[in-house]
């Protein structure tokens, strides 16, 4: 008997060493398939970053190129055609002196230099356009205050701003920013123009940054119109919605930055 005690523990020993081995393997099958889960998880993670970054690259590059389309057409068609015309005007102010004709090469030289003033002016505001020197002098908000204050004379329209939010944002943010709304309203006066717009900048939902530019213009109709600001909200990963009021008398620009891309 006790021969036979022994040996049923001995059996019963291997048995359980053996179950222990078994599930100690199991253990480590299971484990090595979820290692490759993650594995396999975190590469298609990375494909999938690697793929998001190359399609942002690709959108910003053809906003850069857009752009540098739209100011190689404005030097073409507006700076360099003055320039032309003034040096005809001073062509003909030198014949006009050759053949002693004073009054007439006065008349054109004062041709000639209002011209020349308002091709100036035209450079200026193309300048301020790109990148105002008081954004990056004195920040965001006193920007945007030029720029109303810009339109404001120009066009006799009534602009409203609330933009202290958008101090905080990164400086790449504020540049992207500062375009949107500048061409937001130069949309808008394009349809109306209009008689008030209001500019508003706020922080919501855990710190993304949303800016709501509202005008009372016609409204636009056409999506296709708002891509250039579409295209410069997605460079920084953000959202833009076009808001039409019914009657057609009136639009709202709504655009939302990500926090992380915003104060990034």
């Amino acid at each position: 008997m006790a021969a036979a005690a022994v040996a049923a523990a001995v059996g019963l020993a291997a048995g359980s060493a053996w179950v222990t081995f078994a599930a100690l393997a199991a253990a480590m099958v299971l484990l090595a398939l979820l290692a490759r889960h993650v594995l396999a998880s975190e590469r298609e993670r990375h494909e999938l970053q690697e793929v998001e970054h190359a399609r942002l690259a690709d959108q910003l590059l053809s906003a850069e190129q857009e752009e540098r389309r739209r100011l190689a057409l404005f030097l073409h068609d507006v700076p360099v055609q003055a320039m032309s015309g003034i040096a005809l005007m001073l062509d003909g102010v030198i014949d006009a002196v050759e053949r002693g004709a004073s009054d007439d090469a006065k008349r054109i030289l004062h041709m000639a230099v209002e011209r020349q003033r308002q091709t100036i002016r035209e450079l200026r505001d193309l300048s301020f356009a790109l990148e105002p020197v008081v954004l990056r002098d004195r920040g965001f908000g006193p920007a945007v205050e030029a720029l109303a204050e810009q339109v404001g004379i120009s066009h006799r329209i009534q602009v409203e701003l609330d933009v202290e939010a958008g101090e905080a944002l990164s400086e790449r943010a504020q540049a992207a920013l500062y375009q949107i709304i500048r061409e937001a309203i130069d949309q808008a006066i394009r349809r109306g123009p209009p008689t008030r717009i209001s500019v508003r900048v706020t922080s919501v939902d855990g710190g993304a940054i949303e800016t709501v530019i509202v005008d009372d213009s016609p409204g636009e109709r056409r999506r296709r119109s708002f891509d250039e600001i579409d295209e410069r909200a997605r460079t920084l990963r953000g959202r833009v919605a076009v808001e039409t009021s019914p009657d057609g008398d009136g639009t709202a620009v709504r655009v939302t930055l990500p926090p992380y891309t915003a104060h990034g």
